[in-house]
């Protein structure tokens, strides 16, 4: 494991979900040891941090990480499945149909993540695992099945719960648990206990599959030497979740969180996500908001806390179309509650990001500045708005106690934005950064913004992958469902990149700026 020795050292480094970045090995989709070969790279390239998106296990059917099952688990999909000891015993790849084998011949060399072959094939090979675990292993009671059940033990506090939830929810065939028989719906004693019995095996696997995960990405941090990873604690957590499933009383099925109406959207934003009931949540201590910030703690040496502003009020759309609203009411009460879970997420042992984009009040961003919690600095956002020319803020006048970006996983590429921006925006960032001239080739452009990030006043910078390269690749276009969306792959795998000129000039460029710039 890596951890900065302090968050306001000069450092740098990358924004990239795990799912883009597969290795030769990886079947389709990056899997959790390929943070290895990128960790390589990184470190030849001055970069010691990598944000990536979250892990959590994504609902059925869906491949937005922010869409999850289990605000606790990690998605088995990042498994490396080849590394397993079980499916080494049953033959590896050799053992699947030639049908199989010839699908995953497809999926690895695919332009784009195909989630739906990908976990197709992925659960036939953790299946025959598993099974073989359950023969050679559990049965035998043997040192790997002592130490499933260790895990499980030390894991309890959130793997029952889950284990539970997926083994019915499975057997439901993964219909939400509102539509599962009522008893198991209010999560009736008696009749967990018996589905528990009836499903012993099915829980077991699932339980399996995260001590599995854990184990992997346990080697892969130890093995990441020199850069410190960062994950993301998503702001919503889906109504069909283990976490809403097993906490009802904690939030509003009634009400569903969003975003207020903005320059960016008129309507603002629906996410169909239950509603928090923060006097229920306080009064039972934040324990489960405390739960999280000690997974996130256990699973990273930082993250990014999405929509940080929602922690301090909630943006409400009851259903039945009755007025939006927020929550808590005034503003006393929202600093109140804001600070208790901003503390106790940065209390919990991980360096904290704040995520402060959108309509954030002043007061906000000013309590997080007393919390030391640093915010981000989106270089085409921070302009001076109440000026009538509206400049662009110089980079190098970013303070310290913050992260400048060159976007995020929801914006469009750095170039993309350059190339439909008007002249007169244009002009106006040539103020700030000079070598973006009206003359200057579009590599030139893309690196005197970079470079100016890196120059900036902000203690760490993080830029997405795609603005490294220059490249027009999306990861999200938000507020659509669409299959273009989470899917994004590098053009190579990530274990060929010291042998990829253009990787190579990219590595060798980062490299000198952060010297140059004391990163």
């Amino acid at each position: 494991m890596c951890q900065p020795t302090n968050m306001f050292d000069r450092s740098a480094g990358i924004i990239l979900p795990l799912f883009s970045c597969a290795s030769s090995e990886s079947w389709g989709v990056g899997e959790l040891a390929d943070i290895v070969p990128l960790s390589h790279w990184m470190r030849g390239a001055g970069l010691s941090i990598l944000q990536l998106l979250p892990l959590n296990e994504m609902a059925a059917g869906q491949q937005s990480p922010y869409s999850a099952m289990s605000a606790m688990a990690i998605d088995p999909v990042f498994i490396r499945v080849p590394d397993l000891e079980d499916f080494d015993a049953v033959g590896g790849e050799a053992s699947l149909p030639a049908a199989d084998r010839a699908a995953l011949a497809d999926v690895r060399v695919a332009r784009t993540v195909d989630y739906s072959t990908v976990r197709r094939l992925k659960q036939i090979a953790l299946e025959a695992s598993f099974q073989r675990f359950v023969n050679a292993e559990w049965k035998q009671n043997s040192a790997r099945a002592r130490a499933l059940h260790t895990f499980v033990t030390a894991q309890a506090w959130w793997v029952e719960d889950y284990s539970v939830f997926r083994a019915i929810h499975a057997r439901e065939n993964e219909r939400p648990w509102t539509e599962w028989p009522e008893e198991l719906q209010r999560r009736d004693p008696a009749a967990i206990d018996r589905v528990r019995r009836e499903l012993a095996r099915e829980v077991l696997y699932y339980q399996y599959l995260q001590w599995v995960a854990a184990g992997q990405w346990h080697d892969a941090r130890r093995r990441a030497r020199g850069v410190s990873v960062f994950g993301d604690l998503p702001f919503m957590v889906d109504t069909d979740s283990a976490d809403v499933w097993s906490r009802q009383h904690q939030f509003d099925l009634q009400v569903s969180i969003g975003a207020p109406p903005d320059a960016f959207s008129a309507d603002g934003q629906n996410w169909g996500t239950p509603l928090y009931r923060w006097d229920v949540i306080a009064r039972e201590s934040f324990h489960w908001l405390r739960e999280r910030a000690r997974r996130c703690a256990d699973v990273f040496d930082g993250y990014r806390i999405d929509h940080v502003v929602g922690f301090y009020r909630t943006y409400g759309r009851p259903r039945d179309g009755a007025p939006a609203f927020f929550t808590p009411s005034t503003e006393p009460e929202q600093i109140t509650l804001g600070e208790q879970i901003v503390t106790l997420f940065r209390d919990a042992g991980s360096h904290i990001i704040a995520e402060d984009l959108g309509t954030v009040p002043d007061f906000v961003r000013a309590s997080l500045v007393r919390l030391g919690v640093p915010g981000l600095k989106v270089f085409r956002w921070e302009r001076c708005w109440h000026d009538e020319s509206q400049p662009f803020i110089d980079p190098r006048t970013y303070p310290p106690e913050s992260v400048a970006v060159s976007g995020t996983h929801d914006t469009e590429p750095m170039m993309s934005w350059w190339e439909a921006a008007s002249e007169d925006e244009k002009q106006k960032v040539r103020d700030v950064v000079p070598g973006a001239s009206a003359q200057a080739s579009c590599t030139a452009v893309r690196d005197a913004l970079l470079e100016s990030l890196y120059e900036s006043g902000s203690a760490m910078v993080l830029l997405p992958i795609q603005d490294v390269f220059g490249w027009r690749d999306r990861v999200n276009a938000p507020s659509i469902v669409a299959d273009s969306n989470w899917v994004f792959k590098l053009p190579w795998t990530i274990d060929a990149m010291d042998q990829v000129p253009e990787a190579q000039e990219r590595q060798t460029t980062l490299r000198t700026w952060a010297t140059r710039h004391h990163r």
